[in-house]
Parts: structure tokens; sequence; C-alpha cells
């Protein structure tokens, strides 16, 4: 849907943004979800996105997607998002949803060539190129063994799989992904990580929104978000940033430095104890 441009010139884009937003407020019927919200996605970097729920963090993610209409403006490396050419925004940005789905008749290799379709004039066969980065992208996330199953034989952690093979498969500039990690196993959301972490060395701006803060303390900057509003965006390890962070869970968290990285947990569930062993020490407010 088409972002609104609002306040032209006020806020020059800037020169090393993957993605920039200004949204001055966002409506969904007659409830405000999202308000003065100033943000800018880096390249090779992660981003992830936080809040408790009803933050408006799957709302700001769809706006910042062009999937949402603002009153505001989103930029893309610097272009109006409206300004981009349907096909030519789809190659360089690139969109995993949440709870997306597919029909469940289709094999799992389809759906991630479905990813090169911005690549690809209408009807034309795929190229060699396609076969190559649906392959490259389902190695990565595991499932290229499955890419002759349907999608209705798969579980939901592997449909999950598939989906973000899918996107990686566009190999865009930018990846947004809402909640990637629903319905993956520990091992495998360790695995996302990594891959998240591959994406940032060849330049790619990656935004996550993410329920795990623990694994979103591990990424490059944090946005918290609090009542549609963005309270901070930084680093996890500044004390600004961590001071947002309990100021948008009400003060219920223990963050905790464990062996160099930063983890959080609901107040309560770590023994006192356990604070104090030298392993793992709060973070003062």
């Amino acid at each position: 849907m088409t972002v609104i441009p609002f306040h032209p010139g006020r806020d020059r884009p800037q020169a090393d943004a993957a993605l920039e937003a200004h949204i001055a407020q966002l409506a969904l019927g007659a409830r405000l979800v999202l308000e003065d919200l100033h943000l800018r996605l880096r390249p090779g970097c992660w981003t992830a996105i936080v809040g408790p729920n009803g933050a408006g963090k799957s709302t700001l993610l769809r706006a910042l997607a062009g999937l949402q209409a603002c009153e505001g403006e989103v930029r893309l490396q610097g272009r109006l998002l409206a300004q981009w050419p349907a096909r030519e925004r789809a190659r360089a940005l690139a969109w995993l949803g949440q709870n997306e789905a597919p029909t469940g008749e289709l094999r799992a290799g389809d759906v991630v060539m479905l990813g090169r379709a911005p690549h690809r004039a209408w009807l034309a066969p795929a190229s060699a190129a396609d076969h190559a980065a649906v392959r490259q992208a389902m190695e990565a996330t595991g499932c290229w063994a499955w890419r002759e199953r349907r999608l209705s034989a798969l579980s939901g952690g592997e449909r999950q799989r598939v989906l973000l093979a899918r996107a990686l498969a566009v190999q865009a500039v930018v990846l947004l992904m809402d909640e990637p990690l629903a319905h993956l196993d520990p091992p495998h959301q360790a695995d996302w990580v990594e891959l998240v972490r591959a994406l940032r060395t060849q330049g790619t701006a990656v935004a996550s929104v993410l329920h795990e803060l623990s694994i979103a303390l591990q990424a490059d900057e944090l946005i918290v978000l609090a009542g549609g509003r963005l309270l901070h965006q930084g680093a996890p390890g500044e004390a600004a940033t961590q001071r947002a962070l309990q100021q948008a869970f009400n003060h219920r968290l223990d963050i905790l430095n464990l062996r160099g990285r930063w983890i959080a947990l609901p107040r309560g569930v770590l023994p006192d104890e356990g604070r104090a062993d030298g392993s793992a020490q709060e973070n003062p407010r």
C-alpha cells in the first residue's frame, strides 16, 4: 500500500541507511497503533524489534515492508517505497510474514522458487541462477532434502524453514522477518542466528520481530517498542537500551551477562543465588 509522505525535507534520509522510516502515525480503524517513530536499518546490521504484546511490532514491520499504509514515509536505499517499480522493489526487499500459509499442495522446492519470481519475466522458466539460489537457500535452512515433499506433509517447524528459504532465495539487500523463530526448536533457532550473522557479513540489512528476548539481545541493535512508540534504538549492551527494555516490560526482567553474552529472563525465574554466582550478573538499572 502507498505510504503517505509527511514533512518532506524535514528529515533528510541518511546515506548509510538501507531502510529508513519516519512514521507520524498509523491507525487500524479507530485505533492508533504507532505514533512518532523514526528509525534506521543499516546495511550489514541485524536489528531485533522487541516489546510487549500489543506494542505494534508486527504492524511496524508491515509498514516498513510497504504492506501497511501510514502517515509518514519509508525509504529504501534513500528512495521512497512508492517510487520503486514493484518488481525492482521485490528484488531489493524480502519479507517473511507471521503465520504465512501457502497451499499445502505445493512442493517445498516450488515454494522456495517463488522467491525468485521478481528475477524472472512473466511466465519465463527458471534459470540456472534461479535453481542455484533455491538450492543455496534450502541448504542454508536445512530443508533441501524435502524439496519434493508437499507442504502439507511437513511439520510446523519444517514449513517455517521452507518459508525462510523462500525469503533467502530473493537475495535482497533488506530482509524483514516477523517472528521467524515460530515453531523452531532450540537447535534450529541457533541455526537461524548463525544464518543471520552470515547475512550480515554479506551486507544484508536484517530486521526481525522476536519474542525470544535472549536471542534478540544477540542482535547488533534493538528497537524497543511500547504502546506504539519507540522507546529506544541502540546496541543491546548499552545501558540506555537495557533501561528501555526494562521499561517496556514493566521492570519484570532480569537482564544478565552470561559469559560475555546478554540474556533476559522473566523476573522470578532465576533464584537470587543464581545471579550472584559469578557466571551471571544482573545489569543495574
